[in-house]
């Protein structure tokens, strides 16, 4: 079978769409700022690795500026070379955005990556929390913030944000908690117990005092009366012995 020339210009034309589209999804979907780990237990601290590698339309990387989104109850920047950080804080003291500057603008096509240790709270048990980035390059800035919906599946957005889904309560928080709890209950039984016990033998010094007590009559009474008792006794034996001789 003889195939046209318009017909091999068709094909070719096909293939070269087909590789180029083969080719730019993956490309495309490099092209985010990513977040590690993407999942993280509620009521505990994880440290999140934001990395990128890639300019603004290939202009280097100079800045990258993440939001805290609520149900985080503090994030700690963390100190690394090449980057300086600033924080704009909310009223309870949590930072609110934290920002870091490049010493030197990230060329398009190097790997970077900054990190913060984030407290995700209790509350945020069981949701996906957003974390929009802002990345500021030599020439413009991409805002990474699409969020997508339930149905849709974020590589389908242009410019989606860094998404982290919080799982239950750490199970070592709440034996934290529990073991808190605990040593609680033990210290208070263990005062109890020495209470009680303290108390015990207040009681038995108290009874021992009472019966030696040199104020009591009748005791009085019975020393005397002992007193007397023997000293009869020794008269009685003298006698005797006198006699004797």
């Amino acid at each position: 079978m003889t195939i046209s020339r318009t017909a091999r210009r068709r094909l070719a034309v096909g293939a070269a769409a087909g590789l180029a589209l083969a080719l730019g999804v993956p490309l495309a979907a490099a092209a985010h700022v990513h977040v590690d780990p993407e999942t993280a237990a509620a009521g505990a601290t994880q440290t999140l690795t934001f990395s990128f590698s890639h300019g603004c339309d290939g202009s280097p990387t100079t800045a990258l500026a993440i939001d805290i989104p609520e149900g985080v109850g503090n994030a700690t920047p963390v100190v690394q070379g090449g980057w300086t950080i600033t924080r704009e804080l909310g009223t309870n003291g949590v930072p609110t955005r934290v920002v870091y500057t490049a010493a030197t603008p990230v060329d398009d096509g190097l790997k970077a990556s900054v990190a913060m240790d984030v407290l995700f709270t209790e509350g945020a048990a069981e949701t996906s929390l957003a974390f929009p980035v802002t990345q500021t390059c030599v020439v413009g800035e991409t805002a990474w913030t699409q969020i997508a919906d339930d149905d849709q599946d974020p590589e389908e957005l242009d410019a989606p944000a860094p998404v982290v889904t919080v799982g239950a309560v750490s199970e070592a928080d709440s034996d934290h908690h529990g073991g808190k709890v605990d040593a609680v209950a033990e210290d208070d039984a263990t005062a109890d117990h020495h209470g009680s016990a303290a108390d015990a033998a207040a009681d038995d010094d108290a009874a021992a005092a009472a019966s030696t007590d040199p104020g009591d009559p009748l005791a009085r009474w019975l020393a005397a009366g002992g007193l007397l008792a023997g000293v009869a006794a020794l008269i009685v034996v003298l006698v005797h012995v006198r006699r004797s001789a």
